[in-house]
């Protein structure tokens, strides 16, 4: 990093893709390959504190956070699940997190409830990353599926990505398509009447003119994309009768990719249930775990962007 930058997220909040321009994305983007490729080790937050508060369970984002703190230099405090907290006692979210603002320089939050970081951010003088919102938003998730779509296949615009799954309530997808209209990527939305993507989300892609269209399977689509984006149909988010009825739409094996493309990959957030057989984790198309370490310097970038007003 020769240059000094001065960048648009330093002491601001990271809560929504919705509010991301394509400036703010390319400066992610190039701060992540900066880190990466960084021959040495680059404590740009050294001293800093961050607070990972983490009232629902992650094993990648809470993880790949951390690391990545810990990696330049920060100290992590926090929590996974919330037993231990005196919400236990009856405290509220909100006094909750104005104690823990006291203690941290930066807070990255996820919560079971959409809007949870925006009210953080609301309430605390700190800089606050949403870490999930419920069913609403995983900004950094996308911006690690941004990136991983790019180190896959060396540019953004110009290729064609289908969305496999839960496309009404996973959040990774509804924050994926904020960032992926500012590029010309071609969208193919593959899912169960019940888990469609809402209209109103489909009228501002069309406001914003992204190509896409809608299908009931893989078989489909599959010999016209770059990018297979699978997600897990979320439990959590059913009643038992709708879950019984979709748990096992769509589910990947090797057999699928004979009509592939040589560069098309696989995407998924993880984790997987069962939407992906371990038989594909052989195959040359399977990439979801490296675009789970990607994550470690996704999250260096945002860290670095969001306590240093001057990138030197």
């Amino acid at each position: 990093m020769s240059k000094a930058v001065l960048n648009p997220f330093f002491n601001h909040d990271l809560i929504s893709t919705k509010e991301m321009t394509l400036e703010m994305i390319q400066l992610i983007l190039k701060t992540t390959d900066q880190l990466k490729n960084s021959k040495r080790a680059v404590e740009t937050i050294a001293g800093k504190v961050v607070a990972s508060c983490f009232f629902e369970p992650s094993t990648r984002t809470r993880l790949s956070f951390e690391s990545a703190a810990l990696r330049m230099g920060a100290r992590v405090i926090g929590f996974s699940g919330d037993q231990a907290l005196s919400m236990q006692k009856g405290e509220t979210l909100a006094d909750t997190m104005r104690v823990i603002d006291g203690f941290a320089d930066l807070i990255i939050i996820r919560h079971p409830e959409e809007g949870a970081a925006r009210l953080t951010a609301e309430i605390v003088a700190c800089p606050v990353v949403n870490g999930g919102d419920g069913a609403n938003q995983h900004p950094t998730q996308a911006l690690v599926d941004l990136y991983a779509i790019h180190a896959c296949q060396k540019k953004l615009d110009g290729l064609s990505m289908a969305l496999v799954g839960d496309l009404k309530y996973g959040r990774t997808i509804h924050s994926l398509l904020d960032l992926c209209a500012f590029f010309d990527i071609r969208l193919y939305f593959v899912s169960p009447e019940l888990l469609s993507l809402s209209e109103s989300v489909c009228d501002i892609l069309k406001k914003r003119g992204v190509r896409f269209s809608c299908h009931r399977t893989i078989e489909e689509v599959i010999p016209k994309i770059d990018i297979l984006y699978m997600t897990r149909i979320q439990k959590e988010r059913f009643s038992p009768t709708d879950y019984e009825l979709v748990k096992n739409q769509f589910i990947l094996i090797p057999d699928l990719f004979k009509q592939a493309k040589d560069n098309l990959r696989v995407l998924h957030p993880l984790p997987r249930v069962n939407e992906i057989t371990r038989e594909v984790d052989k195959t040359p198309y399977a990439y979801y775990f490296e675009q789970a370490h990607h994550g470690v310097f996704v999250r260096q970038a945002i860290l670095t962007l969001m306590l240093n007003e001057v990138l030197p």
